[in-house]
Formats: structure tokens, sequence, C-alpha cells
């Protein structure tokens, strides 16, 4: 490759990191239907443009709507699957054609799907060829709080689906995902990445797709057993908005229906069919009134459990390290509770650097001691040697 007078040789093109240098990120974004994933999307590349960035945004849907102008909306996905596959493969035609090549659109999203779970059962949404040709060098699988995907999907679809259709489908689009990234070479480039809870994630995305130099970063604290202690919470979401300010942070609370569930019980216990599901710190939605029925929250108990044990790994393996905070709580008691306990074993256990800030008076047990890679007394403090480490990444021109 030449650029100016010099020459630079590249061992090898297929490399995604070198891809990335060279051409900025063409991130693929996925995600089951629900989530809607446009407008945070174009909220993204507004975003981009702010900072003095450009980003293209192509809308596979969108796309395939026009490629077949007798479709009736929110209908796309009831036709026979070859005139589907036809409209796809015309849309991401379209997609090749104009960001081709690959040096004059560096920067791009397209917003599609891995897989669809629908009326013709569970297919495929890609095709192995057209995405050859596109080069992605990035795959993000986005997710959100399946109360809400739920809700989304019947507000726009005339369709009869459960809480556990989605909960599987949810999956699905994960493991799919990740394995047309493993496909592509970027087994290392693949991210599952939260909507969001009370606020979207967009400066998150944005910084995934924009930024490789920013450090990302598992924030762990605990959840369960403090739900109910506002000081608390408190203390943790002044953590959290502190660590999201200066990395890219993965955030287990962004997506947890364990608070759901726990509701669904006790209102089991009285006999009650129905359960609002009010705004929490980790559950609900502000803005959002919807209300869930308790016999369907209680059929995916399992799945709620199993996914919060796969995702929240899954979170900690593509971060590059994880920041616990370990809260006093009444009574002088550690907030340690056994998740966080596991949290930071794993990331132990997978060479990922591990900082604690521990709170509490009491000392901590040698099972803190011996894996954390520093201990500190306070966020502050932590904030002080991440800045005196260089961890924080240089802001652009426009101070971002």
């Amino acid at each position: 490759m030449r650029r100016g007078s010099a020459l630079i040789k590249i061992e090898s093109w297929d490399c995604p990191s070198v891809r990335g240098i060279l051409r900025g990120m063409r991130a693929v974004i996925t995600g089951q239907i629900g989530i809607d994933k446009k407008p945070y999307l174009e909220e993204v590349r507004e975003r981009a443009g702010v900072q003095g960035k450009r980003i293209e945004l192509y809308n596979v849907g969108n796309m395939m709507y026009r490629e077949g102008p007798d479709v009736r909306s929110g209908r796309i996905l009831d036709l026979p699957l070859s005139r589907l596959a036809s409209l796809r493969r015309a849309a991401f035609k379209d997609i090749i054609a104009e960001s081709t090549p690959a040096v004059d659109c560096p920067d791009l999203m397209v917003n599609t799907h891995a897989t669809f779970r629908w009326r013709h059962g569970l297919f495929s949404a890609f095709d192995f060829d057209q995405m050859e040709k596109l080069q992605p060098n990035m795959f993000i699988c986005l997710l959100d709080n399946i109360e809400m995907v739920h809700h989304r999907l019947h507000a726009e679809h005339d369709i009869d689906a459960t809480l556990k259709d989605c909960m599987v489908w949810r999956e699905e689009e994960i493991l799919a995902t990740e394995l047309l990234a493993s496909a592509m070479g970027c087994a290392d480039q693949f991210y599952i990445l939260s909507r969001g809870r009370q606020q979207d994630t967009i400066d998150t995305c944005l910084r995934l797709v924009t930024r490789p130099d920013i450090k990302r970063v598992y924030p762990s604290f605990p959840m369960s057993h403090v739900m109910d202690m506002p000081d608390v919470l408190d203390e943790i979401g002044r953590f959290r908005d502190a660590l999201a300010q200066h990395f890219i942070t993965f955030d287990p609370a962004d997506v947890d229906e364990k608070l759901l569930l726990d509701r669904a019980i006790e209102a089991a216990k009285i006999g009650q069919d129905w359960i609002d599901v009010t705004p929490h710190a980790y559950g609900g939605r502000e803005g959002v009134e919807l209300r869930v029925r308790v016999r369907e929250v209680l059929d995916i108990a399992g799945d709620v459990d199993g996914q919060i044990y796969m995702r929240d790994f899954k979170l900690i393996d593509q971060s590059d390290m994880i920041v616990s905070l370990v809260p006093e709580l009444p009574g002088g008691i550690p907030g340690l509770s056994s998740g966080v306990e596991r949290e930071l074993q794993h990331a132990w256990e997978h060479t990922k650097e591990v900082y604690v800030v521990w709170k509490p008076a009491k000392p901590p047990s040698p099972f803190i001691t011996e894996t954390a890679t520093k201990i500190f007394p306070d966020v502050d403090a932590a904030l002080e040697f991440f800045e005196s480490e260089r961890m924080f990444a240089p802001g652009n021109l426009f101070g971002h």
C-alpha cells in the first residue's frame, strides 16, 4: 500500500486488527426484532457527526421494503422464504456496491439480523457470500430486556410470541452472530451490547465502533441483595457512571430480568395474574408502562438465571479489565455477593486485569487480595490510578 512516498508492507490483509487500522470499522449490528435498533443506530450516527466523524448507516429492513413496494408494512416476514431471501440479497447488493472500495467508505454500520424466529420457524437472515464481499471487521449483537422486546414486538407486529419465545430467539441471535463473526475472521471483534436500561448506550456503541483505543471495562457490583437499599443503589449508580465516562463499559445491569422474575414470584404467592413493570435501577424503563403475565415470567425462570450466567461471563471475556465495587452494607457487612465473587474469579482465571474498590472497614479476604491486580479504598482513588497509568484515552479535536 502506498501512502505519499512511503511504501507500507502489509503481511496479512485478512487480519481484523489490520483491516480496522487501515479502513476504520465496518460493523454489522444484529439483534432480534423488538429491540428497535434503527432509531438507536441513527442516534449513534448523528452523535458521531457532532464529534466530526462520518459513519454510513444502512438499514437492511428499510432497503428490503424499497425493493418490494408491494409488501405491506410490518408483514415482510410473512413472505415466502424465497421472496424474502431475494429482497435481502438485493438490499445487500446495493450496500456492497455503495461501500466498495472499502477505503472510500471506511466507517459504516449495517443494521440487520442474524436469525429470525417467525411463523416459518427459525431461519437465517444472511448470506455468507455477500457478507464476505461486504468485508466487515466488527460484529455487535444488540440486546434489550426481554419485557421491552416483548412489548415492542407485539406493538409493531401481528404475532403471538411469549416471553419464552423472545428469550430463545435472543440466545439464537447471539450464537448465530458469534458464529458469523468467527467465519468472517472477526472472532476477536464480536461483542454483545445492551441497548440500555434507563438510558440508551449511545456513547458506548459509538466508542466501540470508532475508538478502539479506549479500554473496555466490565463494572462488577452487587445487585440482587441491594435492591431495596436506596443509598447503596445511589453509590453503585455513581460508580457505574464514573466508569462509563472514561471507558467502554459493558454493564451487566443494562440487561437483567432477575428483578422481573422476583416480582413475578412474589405476585404468584398472593394469587396475582399480572404484574406492572415499574422503573427501577435494575428493572423497567422510565416513561414506559407495561404489564406482563405472571405465568409467562415464571416460565422463563430457568432461562433468566442461565442467560445471566452465560451473558455476564461473555461480557467479562470481551473486556480488557474488570472493576468491582464492594460497598459497605448496614451493620458494616461487606456487600460482596456470590455473583461478584464468581465474576472476579472468572476474570482472574482468564488473565484480565482485576481492580477492586473495597469500601467496608473490615479488610478483604485472601480470595480478594490474592486475585486482585490492585485494591482501592474508594472510586476516586481508582480513577486517579487509571489516569496516572494512562488508561484514559485522549480526546479528539471535538473534546470527546
